[in-house]
This record gives C-alpha cells, sequence and structure tokens, in this order.
C-alpha cells in the first residue's frame, strides 16, 4: 500500500470525480490553507455547524443519539465554546475508489490553538460529504473559518482491491450529505 501523491489525486479528482469541488492547488493567501498539497488535499469546513449544548441536560449516547444534545448555526465564522465540540461537514464530496483508504487529520493551524479533528478513515467505495468532529480542547472559546482549510486527507493506494467494501457493506454513512449526527 502506498502514499498517493498530488498527480494521482488531481486525476482522479478530475477524470472519476472523487473529491468536487476540487481545487488543483493550495490556496493560501489570507485564508487557512485548501486544496490540492503534495501527497493529500486540504479539505474545507462548510458553514453548517451543530454545536453541542447542555440547555436541554440531554446525554450524549451515540446508540440513542437526542438531537437535544446540540444547536444548529449556520455562518461565516463558528465559535466553539471552552471546552466544547461541534460536528460540522466538508465543502468538498468524495468518493473513494475500491482499492483506496483515506486517513483524515485535523491541518496544524488549528491544532495549535487547541483545536482537534478527529483522525478518521474514509473506506474503500464510501462516498459522501465528510462528517468533521472539532473539539475545542481549551477553556476559552475558539473560532474556525468557513469555506478554509479545516483538516488534510492522505489517499493509500493498496496493491489490490479490498474483498467487501464499505458500500457492499451498506455502510450507515454512505452518500451522506451535511452534517450528520452518529446512526445505530
Amino acid at each position: 500500500m502506498g502514499l498517493k501523491p498530488d498527480h494521482w489525486i488531481r486525476h482522479m479528482a478530475v477524470e472519476h470525480g472523487m473529491i468536487e469541488p476540487f481545487v488543483e492547488r493550495q490556496v493560501r493567501e489570507g485564508v487557512i490553507s485548501y486544496g490540492l498539497s503534495s501527497y493529500g488535499y486540504d479539505l474545507r469546513v462548510a458553514n453548517e455547524y451543530k454545536i453541542f449544548t447542555n440547555v436541554y441536560s440531554a446525554i450524549v449516547d451515540p446508540k440513542d443519539f437526542n438531537s437535544q444534545s446540540f444547536v444548529d448555526y449556520v455562518g461565516d465564522v463558528c465559535v466553539i465554546p471552552p471546552n466544547s465540540f461541534v460536528l460540522a461537514r466538508s465543502v468538498e464530496y468524495f468518493r473513494i475508489p475500491r482499492s483506496v483508504l483515506t486517513i483524515c487529520l485535523g491541518k496544524s493551524t488549528y491544532a495549535r490553538t487547541g483545536l482537534i479533528v478527529n483522525v478518521t478513515p474514509f473506506e474503500p467505495m464510501w462516498e459522501g460529504h465528510v462528517t468533521l468532529e472539532i473539539s475545542n480542547t481549551t477553556p476559552l472559546p475558539a473560532k474556525v473559518y468557513s469555506n478554509e482549510g479545516l483538516a488534510q486527507v492522505l489517499f493509500f493506494e493498496a496493491d489490490a482491491e479490498c474483498e467487501v467494501s464499505y458500500a457492499d457493506r451498506k455502510g450507515k454513512y454512505q452518500g451522506q450529505r451535511g452534517v450528520t449526527p452518529p446512526r445505530l
């Protein structure tokens, strides 16, 4: 299994719709960078957020998720409360090939301010908007900028295709659009 370089990512995005919309170069000026990098792709966070709140004293349970655990927010900037958490989504829609596995890592610009993006794989044949989990580990409110870079996706191609893909298993997050809370 090998890490894939920029020319492979560009080809797969342009010719096979692996990333839509696709930005063919790093955009950096005045923004937290996004777009194609040397061995990955820096995705953008959309302007839709689910901010966790304790207003209704709901219990967060991944087996029985209560939508009262969060408030929906749309905006150019999301302020994450101290020691709190938000769900967001990528601007980009991904279609992962059968012989590819990705790993999504938070960008160091946010990590250096105490904002952590959960590390997550995109499995072979998964497709959808990426639901992004962002934790504010600081005792201070923290900003996230919509339509700017939030995480980097690294692409690994196997020597052979997997026997059973995410699509074959009918994975519960297949084809997700928008910010998707936990499902059982």
